[in-house]
Order: C-alpha cells, then sequence, then structure tokens
C-alpha cells in the first residue's frame, strides 16, 4: 500500500466509506411522532380545560354509580371484549362494592361473537336478565332505540369511540371530542376514584392495563392523563403489558372465550396473578402462533397507493394485530392506511381492521381513517353505502374497521382498485443509465497495468 499513490489510496479510502466504514447520514430522516398527550385540549366557556369529558356528564355518572349502590337491586355491567372495556368493568364493579352493593345483585353481559349491544339478539339477552340498571363500557354506541326494551331500567353508557347519536334515554359519558380522548378504563377510573379514597390505589393498575392496552405500551403518562407513578413502582410496565396480551388472547381465539378473561382479571388482586392463568397463558400461546402463520400474507395497494390491503383467513381474531404489526413496517411517499381483512372469521362475513400507517402520522390534516372509508364507500353509484350498513367504518380515527358482507367488501376493493398500478404522471421519466466515467487512471485500471 505505501508504494501506491496517493491519489489512489484516496479512491481506496473513499470505496472503504461507502461500503460501510463509517455511516453516512441517513437522506431521509426518522419519523417523529408526537406523544399521545400532546395536543391541544378543548376548553370551556370559563376558559378551563374539558378531560377527560365534561364535568356535568362525570358528575351525572357519579350520581347515578351512588344511585344504583343504594338501590341494591340487580345491576348488568356490560363490558367490551378487550383489555380496555374488561378492565373498566372490573373497576365498575369494584366501585360498586366498595359504596355496598350486594355482589348477589351483580351480573355481568359479554355480548357473542361477531356480535354488538346494538343487535336484537344482544337486546333481548339483557332485557332476559331483568337489571334496574345497566352500565355499558367501550361498546361503542349509535342512535336507536333503548339499550334494552324497559322503560324502568336506567342505563349509562361510557365510552370513547366517535360518535354523536346515542340509545334513547341512555345517560351518556363520552371522552371522544376531548383530547387527548381518554380510553374507557381510564374515563371509568377518572370517574370512580372520586367515589371511594380506596379505588384509586385499588384500581391504578385495571386502568394501566386497559389503557396501554388501546393506546399501546410505549404510551407517556403525561398531563392531563394522571400521575400514574406510584402503579408502576408497585407493578412493572412489563408486568402491566404481559397482562393486556393475556387478557386479549382469549377473545382473539376462535372459541372466543371471553369469560375466561373476564374472570381472571376479576378475581385477581394483583397482575401477576394473571400472568399465572393456565388458560389464559394457552391463547396467547395460540394467538401468537396463529398470527405468525398469517402475518406474512403479502399486501396488494390501492391504485392511489394510499391503502395497503392484506387478506387473511383465519377463525382466530388476529386481523387487528396484523394491521397493527403492519403499520408499523410499511412505508412508502403515498401510504396512510394498513387495512387486514379477515374472511375466515365469521361465514359469508369480511372482519376488516384498518391502521394509520407509521410513515402517515404526524401528516397535517391528519389521517382519518373512518372518513378515508366513507369516502371510498360513496364513490359507488348505487345503494353501496346502505348494504355495508351500520357495521361499516366503526372505531376511532385512528383505528377503525368493520363487519361486512363478502360480495360487499369485494365492491369496496373495486372502488379502491386494489392490485391495480398507479397511472404513469407526466413528470415520470424512465431512470438514466449511469454513464461511464471518462477518467482513465483509475484504481482498476492500475492494477491491470501492473
Amino acid at each position: 500500500w505505501a508504494y501506491l499513490p496517493k491519489f489512489y489510496l484516496l479512491q481506496i479510502r473513499s470505496m472503504k466509506r461507502k461500503a460501510g466504514g463509517s455511516p453516512e447520514p441517513s437522506s431521509r430522516k426518522a419519523l417523529k411522532v408526537d406523544d399521545y398527550c400532546n395536543v391541544e385540549q378543548n376548553r370551556d366557556g370559563q376558559g378551563q380545560f374539558i378531560w377527560p369529558a365534561p364535568d356535568i356528564q362525570m358528575h351525572a355518572a357519579r350520581s347515578f354509580i351512588r344511585e344504583c349502590a343504594a338501590a341494591q337491586k340487580k345491576t348488568l355491567i356490560v363490558p367490551d371484549k378487550d383489555a380496555d372495556g374488561l378492565s373498566a368493568g372490573v373497576i365498575i364493579h369494584r366501585t360498586l362494592t366498595r359504596l355496598g352493593l350486594d355482589q348477589k345483585h351483580l351480573d355481568v353481559h359479554l355480548v357473542e361473537k361477531g356480535s354488538n349491544i346494538h343487535e336484537e339478539g344482544q337486546r333481548q339477552l339483557m332485557l332476559d336478565m331483568k337489571p334496574e340498571f345497566i352500565i355499558v363500557l367501550d361498546q361503542g354506541s349509535r342512535g336507536g332505540p333503548s339499550v334494552i326494551d324497559d322503560a324502568e331500567t336506567k342505563s349509562l353508557l361510557i365510552d370513547h369511540h366517535l360518535s354523536d347519536d346515542f340509545p334513547e334515554d341512555a345517560m351518556v359519558v363520552s371522552a371522544c371530542h376531548y383530547p387527548p380522548v381518554a380510553t374507557t378504563s381510564l374515563l371509568t377510573y377518572e370517574i370512580c376514584k372520586e367515589l371511594d379514597p380506596d379505588i384509586a390505589s385499588e384500581c391504578g393498575y385495571l386502568c394501566a392495563i386497559g389503557t396501554h392496552g388501546d393506546l399501546g405500551n410505549t404510551l407517556k403518562w403525561l398531563p392531563p392523563f394522571p400521575d400514574m407513578n406510584e402503579t408502576f413502582k408497585k407493578h412493572t410496565k412489563k408486568v402491566i403489558n404481559d397482562c393486556v396480551s393475556f387478557i386479549n388472547a382469549p377473545r382473539r381465539t376462535g372459541t372466543y372465550d371471553v369469560i375466561t378473561a373476564w374472570k381472571a382479571l376479576l378475581e385477581a388482586k394483583d397482575p401477576k396473578e394473571i400472568m399465572n392463568n393456565r388458560r389464559l397463558g394457552e391463547a396467547r400461546q395460540e394467538i401468537n402462533l396463529e398470527v405468525e402463520r398469517q402475518t406474512h400474507t403479502p399486501p396488494k395497494f390501492s391504485k392511489d397507493g394510499k391503502i395497503a390491503v392484506l387478506k387473511i383467513n383465519s377463525k382466530a381474531q388476529v386481523h387487528p394485530v396484523i394491521a397493527t404489526r403492519w403499520a408499523g413496517h410499511l412505508k412508502s411517499k403515498a401510504l396512510e392506511i394498513v387495512m387486514v381483512a379477515n374472511y375466515g372469521y365469521l361465514p359469508g362475513k369480511v372482519n376488516f381492521s384498518c391502521r394509520i400507517a407509521r410513515c402517515a402520522r404526524g401528516q397535517d390534516p391528519p389521517v382519518n381513517i373512518i372518513d378515508s372509508l366513507k369516502a371510498i364507500a360513496n364513490l359507488d353509484t348505487s345503494d353501496l353505502v346502505e348494504r355495508l350498513g351500520e357495521n361499516f367504518a366503526r372505531g376511532h380515527k385512528e383505528a377503525s374497521g368493520g363487519i361486512v358482507n363478502t360480495a360487499e367488501f369485494e365492491e369496496l376493493c373495486l372502488l379502491m382498485k386494489v392490485g391495480e398500478k398507479p397511472e404513469k404522471t407526466e413528470g415520470d421519466s424512465p431512470k438514466k443509465k449511469s454513464e461511464k466515467s471518462p477518467q482513465k487512471n483509475t484504481l482498476q485500471n492500475y492494477f491491470k497495468k501492473n
């Protein structure tokens, strides 16, 4: 090397740098995603922040719960099937018993697979239980008749899903319009901790499980979210996050074993007890294997490149997990939404979940999945919107989905032009072939000559 001319030594060093000897600055900056709590909050007429929901709703809910406990009448808790809904349900259960409601008056209704509380079958099942009070948690909402057809039954809905329509005669506490939007378990925790001095310490880990279940395990608990330092001193975030996957696993299995998760959460006095539940562990392993089996499905893209669609066929509810996973990995300039469609969860139906692609977070204006789905459906000039029904584009702006007939979903894919190549624009041109360097005294020629 000492005998090589200085010019060639410089070329070698340059080649080493390009080969990875020293890192070059990335041409694309790493995506910075704002923290969930770092948003502008709404204010009331007096300039006070509104969080997690309007004070009038929060106070009314506390009065409802006190009345319910004092009445000593049949009370039905109707939580959603996931970690957020079930945790909220257990917080309500513990609060009512703390306030003196005899447990013999408490019962739970877990909505059947593929159904919701607004369907007639579920309304009848709840009516058959003859409750005096119903507390519905994290079920989403829509306009329509009362929760059950009994004018004497009093109903309370606690929720955070986007909706301005609710069942008739129901008392409602909704966080959906008050950022940073609280999960249902967090909203329930904020309501109930004012009713008994021990609720904050006893139910803090339930609030954490439910909130991490919906918002992810990297959430920073910044104001206006409550200070959870004491909770995380008692129970590590790893244990809390493991509990989330344990609690969510049974409802994702083909057997839809939600009751096991409810009982485990209700009976445990410490999150570590949840980790020792054998059935939850088996369900978690089953779901992990199914996710791994289904997650390698290659995506196809809408013609405009904004939506990636993955079609799977599974009896397990793994489509939301796979959507979340792919949303964190797929990248392109146009991509906004990842959609995973499951053709095997319910006969004749497609259950689909949508998540905002990580590369599209922080856009201005922000991606709104519900609006995007509705805009696609509205491209149809016939009656597709009506045929898609009430279970289309439900949930949150950032995490939506639906349950629709297979034929209607295929029509939706046609409107998205899934799999069609984008048309070339005027600015597009084929890449120029790299020109050969006119320089003769290259390193390669030097070695050939010598």
